[in-house]
């Protein structure tokens, strides 16, 4: 009897366990010196895009609504526009790879073949899981001082990602943490509440001692932003507990206190007495408005910010970030974008690439405000599904002010867009709509 009905149970999860692995194969250590190149979750993002080919084909119906195939192929536009444009082809069909892999493919892949509410629960506690070990691994090098060299000392947090994706680490316990908020914060289940509050208290630690200012500044704000989208009273609880986890964390144990107050305080005092990293990053900033000012419509081309930076950076800018621990040699790794997303689409794409990128963005965050407050108007039970989407929306454009895509991390925001697009674009699939007894909101 429990095998018949396992089967069942099993084959339902079938569409979305390519994504799954996707999540999943971010746990891996990623070899030294290979943090430019693809790694195995980008090969499986690869393997979602084709499984959803396969099972529209399969299905035979219209895969996106008119809604959805513009919103989601307008940055085909821009991207097309700067490869076209680009000084060297080979660096052209790369970018033009990458870009579409992130922000069109996988997220569209995505989006189709997540069916219903479970599948997103789901998906968010994968990221959830994922963070949880990443930031288990970051806490274990802070504490042992085998972490990414900062200060002098081998103790910041970057979990399997190594010091060439200095961030990773930070992006994924981030993203966890905003799935753990939205997880938590709407009335069902009380296990799953229950654990979502404790992995939220959990992820603190890791993204404290992470010592990312974007990702603390990110964060923040998508929490901030899903404890007024759920409704005051309902988020009391829940932020009452995160605010007393930090004091107790940071102020009663000490955990990295010195050195977070000074990270804290830097956030803005950055313009008073800047270190070289700050320098360099408004350094590589003025270079690509600088950049965007002489090609206003198309910029420089795909990958072109580093062939174009000296000619426009000012004498400030350095040979490039100190890169040590967590098991590679000292080196120093090259400054090859501007680490802002949006200067990088205006230098390299111009206002057209800008306009169609972050138009698709902005479309996407307006339509799931909407269908988020009706969804709260009406008492819907996948209210926590919306906050989950909302928020990492929030997050990645918060977060897209300190930095840029690249690195393994990378493949984790395009699964987050496609949870986005889900919630905000998604029509019902009526076979899932009715397993699950729920329907679906569009």
């Amino acid at each position: 009897m429990r095998h018949a009905r396992a089967l069942p149970a099993a084959r339902g999860l079938m569409p979305v366990l390519p994504v799954i692995a996707v999540i999943a194969l971010l746990a891996l250590p990623v070899a030294p010196g290979g943090e430019g190149g693809w790694t195995p979750a980008d090969a499986a993002s690869g393997a979602v895009v084709l499984c959803c080919a396969v099972r529209l084909l399969h299905r035979r119906r219209r895969p996106l609504s008119p809604t959805a195939a513009v919103v989601l192929g307008l940055p085909v536009v821009g991207i097309a526009v700067a490869a076209a444009g680009a000084g060297e082809p080979g660096a052209a069909v790369t970018g033009f790879s990458r870009y579409l892999q992130i922000f069109v493919l996988v997220p569209a892949a995505v989006m189709l073949l997540v069916r219903d509410r479970r599948d997103v629960r789901l998906l968010a506690w994968s990221v959830v899981a994922l963070a949880v070990w990443q930031g288990a691994v970051g806490v274990h090098q802070y504490a042992t001082g085998t972490g990414a060299s900062y200060m002098g000392q081998e103790i910041r947090a970057v979990g399997t990602f190594g010091p060439g994706d200095v961030t990773g680490m930070a992006t994924v316990v981030g993203f966890g943490l905003v799935c753990a908020v939205g997880l938590a914060l709407v009335p069902g289940p009380v296990r799953q509440r229950v654990w979502a509050v404790v992995c939220a208290v959990l992820l603190l630690v890791p993204l404290a001692v992470s010592f990312s200012r974007g990702a603390w500044i990110a964060t923040a704000l998508a929490c901030a932003a899903q404890l007024v989208l759920a409704g005051l009273r309902r988020a009391v609880a829940v932020g009452a507990a995160v605010a007393a986890a930090a004091v107790v964390l940071v102020g009663g144990f000490g955990i990295g206190s010195a050195l977070l107050q000074e990270r804290l305080s830097s956030i803005g005092q950055v313009a008073d007495a800047p270190d070289q990293s700050v320098t360099d990053r408004y350094t590589m900033w003025a270079a690509a408005s600088d950049m965007w000012r002489e090609r206003p419509l198309t910029g420089v081309g795909l990958k072109g910010f580093p062939d174009h930076r000296d000619s426009h950076a000012s004498l400030a800018l350095s040979s490039g970030s100190d890169v040590e621990g967590a098991g590679m040699e000292y080196r120093k790794q090259p400054l090859l974008s501007p680490h802002n997303m949006y200067l990088l689409l205006l230098g390299e794409q111009g206002l057209t690439g800008l306009l169609a990128l972050a138009g698709s963005w902005l479309a996407l965050l307006v339509l799931g405000l909407r269908r988020l407050v009706r969804a709260r108007r009406a008492r819907d039970a996948g209210l926590d599904c919306g906050l989950v989407a909302c928020g990492l929306l929030v997050w990645q454009l918060t977060d897209f002010a300190y930095a840029d895509i690249g690195g393994p991390s990378t493949v984790l925001t395009a699964v987050c867009l496609g949870l986005t697009a889900w919630w905000a674009l998604a029509r019902p699939e009526p076979a899932a709509s009715g397993l699950s007894g729920e329907a679906a909101a569009r």
